[in-house]
């Protein structure tokens, strides 16, 4: 009877609920202390993901997912894995971090439902998702859209919303991945870092949060992951870090994802009940959550063509994603979206700091994968999509976004995206935590362009003719940071520098897109041009640089850098400067057309596609914003 028990407990449990003087500091691996150069200034850019799945995520496991966090960790680091459907996967470069991001919600409950004998599933629903996971991939598909339309209605079985029960199954789960994360993690090397993911999700509207910790093993062992509540306010969330910091001495952070999919809950004016959001509170939600997740493949995140009508580079990854919330079980309204997107929650920060004083919203960018199925890919000719569902076959661009379950939304529309980038002293945990917490990161659609953003009030043309990076620092402030020191009337400068992927499309532009707010309280925006390749011919035509050209050949899903530049740098001084308005600066550089991973698809299984279907892109990079606030 006691084996009984335990078993039905383990089963039952919630399921949802630059050079200079160097600096020598100490990293710690999971085995010994390892002794790592920590730089003065950040000298090279590291790449990782912030937000992969396992099989232990309770839907990636639904999905068909049978790769544990050890899998997800050798492909990171470049080693070649087999797929959950039987495929070789590797990635072409390595990854230099990965935080595994399980869902904290239901920790392994699909797997050990699975694994459970089907005598102990007395409840006929459970017993229903039981028989349709046994019977084949589509039907774990079905039984795992039925748990989220459930998870979104509250629709839950009783054994599934029992937190006592889930406790010793999670806590073992927890220690197991905790041991293996720490395994991975080589300082100087590849850093693996504990974490997970918040699914905040009230009424189907996306408000997940990843959370990811700066500490060693020692001291995250002392928590448990948070399962989340149904509520429209990370305050739990909140407390619980608060909590784990007091305790332990540790840091952690939370970085919100998917505000496209919130239905504009993600980027209030106000506080959960409505009324004026306090200070107090926009002072808690900036301290907690430094960053946020701007592409992922469940879409862009950064501007829509309603809200940004001038901007004809808006809306990148939009389709599909801006009809109904995460669950499909609300449409989004046309007022929902200034909640929902990157740009306008920045501008809404400078009106809330303008009001209130406190902006809530004084957050950097990254992009990561969101992948479901172990394998963090946003290489469009390398994409092994959300899931297993729709790992590469010959009928996954034209399948749905979840196959055999209506989600609203087609595979096609998924975006091979993407990755996040960050200056950090040392490949460590401590090193690009930090990085992450001063914002001085950025995020792409995939691609690895190397990007400099400084902010400062004395840069000229020539700094950029010496060593301009040691420029940036001592005489300015990098991207994420304020930009503070005004005297006189003189406009901000700003160095930018991109280089195109060592391996991929050459540049197109850079752009500096700049949100500003009046006396009067209203925001305003505007995207300038700032370098571009071929300037001597492209010439602007009503404000409007002319696009760049297009060498793609759909037939072979090719392109030739025979247009762009491989590099772009300037220094650009803000022509419209008002000292007396608040304002955000960041660059956006775009590649020139390069076709995307339907295109490659298409050309690998020789597919026609009908034409609605976009074969090519133009993939980006978004820096996380300098500010400045009126003195």
């Amino acid at each position: 009877m006691r084996r009984k028990a335990i078993i039905a407990a383990l089963l039952l449990g919630s399921a949802f609920s630059l050079s200079g003087c160097d600096k020598i500091k100490q990293a710690v691996s999971g085995k010994s202390e390892i002794k790592v150069v920590e730089t003065e200034f950040p000298e090279r850019v590291f790449w990782g993901d912030t937000h992969l799945h396992t099989a232990n995520s309770v839907d990636a496991f639904g999905f068909g997912n049978r790769l544990g966090p050890e899998e997800a960790l050798r492909f990171a680091r470049g080693e070649e894995v087999t797929s959950s459907t039987g495929q070789k996967a590797k990635l072409a470069r390595p990854l230099d971090f990965l935080v595994i991001a399980d869902h904290a919600e239901g920790l392994g409950a699909t797997k050990a439902l699975y694994d459970a004998p089907r005598l102990l599933v007395t409840d006929p629903t459970l017993r229903r998702w039981y028989d349709l996971m046994h019977e084949g991939p589509k039907g774990s598909l079905q039984a795992t859209g039925e748990m989220l339309q459930a998870r979104a209605k509250n629709q839950l079985p009783a054994g599934l919303n029992d937190p006592a029960k889930a406790e010793e199954r999670t806590r073992k789960i927890w220690n197991d991945h905790l041991d293996t994360v720490d395994r991975y993690n080589e300082p100087g090397k590849f850093t693996a870092f504990f974490g997970f993911e918040y699914t905040l999700m009230q009424g189907g509207n996306n408000l997940h949060r990843n959370v990811i910790f700066r500490d060693n093993k020692d001291r995250v062992a002392k928590i448990m992951p948070l399962d989340p509540s149904n509520e429209l306010w990370p305050d739990k969330l909140w407390d619980y870090m608060d909590g784990y910091e007091k305790s332990t001495g540790g840091k952690v952070l939370a970085i919100p994802h998917n505000a496209n999919l919130s239905n504009g809950l993600m980027f209030m004016m106000t506080d959960p009940s409505g009324g004026p959001m306090t200070a107090a509170q926009a002072r808690r939600r900036a301290a907690h959550e430094p960053v946020v997740e701007i592409t992922q493949i469940k879409g862009d995140s950064e501007a829509h063509p309603f809200l940004s009508p001038n901007d004809e580079f808006a809306g990148y990854g939009t389709a599909g994603w801006d009809l109904n919330n995460l669950l499909n079980s609300q449409p989004t309204k046309p007022g929902d979206l200034a909640g929902s997107y990157v740009r306008e929650a920045l501008k809404r920060g400078l009106i809330l700091e303008q009001t209130i004083g406190v902006n809530p919203y004084k957050f950097g960018v990254i992009g990561s994968t969101d992948s479901h199925n172990s394998l963090s890919t946003a290489d469009d000719n390398n994409f092994w999509g959300k899931h297993p569902g729709v790992e590469p076959s010959p009928t996954r661009s034209t399948d749905g976004f979840v196959p055999g379950i209506n989600s609203g939304r087609m595979n096609w529309q998924s975006l091979a995206s993407g990755y996040a980038a960050v200056w950090a002293r040392a490949n460590t945990r401590t090193a690009i935590f930090d990085a992450i917490q001063r914002r001085e990161v950025y995020g792409t659609t995939g691609p690895r362009m190397t990007v400099r953003f400084f902010g400062g009030w004395d840069f000229k043309g020539d700094d950029l003719r010496g060593d301009w990076v040691h420029a940036g620092y001592r005489r300015g402030v990098p991207m994420g940071s304020d930009l503070g020191g005004h005297k006189g009337t003189g406009a901000p400068s700003f160095i930018v520098s991109a280089l195109k992927d060592p391996v991929g499309a050459n540049l197109d532009r850079v752009q500096i897109v700049k949100g500003w707010v009046d006396k009067g309280g209203k925001s305003h925006e505007k995207v300038f041009d700032v370098v571009w390749s071929d300037m001597g011919k492209r010439k602007p035509v009503g404000g409007k640089v002319p696009a760049v050209g297009d060498t793609v050949d759909l037939t072979r899903a090719t392109y030739a850098n025979s247009i762009g530049a491989p590099a772009l740098a300037s220094v650009w001084t803000d022509p419209e400067f008002d000292p007396a308005m608040r304002a955000f600066y960041y660059v956006r550089v775009l590649e020139i057309p390069t076709p995307n991973w339907v295109s490659y698809d298409a050309v690998k299984y020789h597919l026609t596609l009908t034409p609605d279907i976009p074969r090519k892109q133009q993939e980006r990079a978004y820096t996380s914003a300098i500010w400045y606030t009126p003195s």
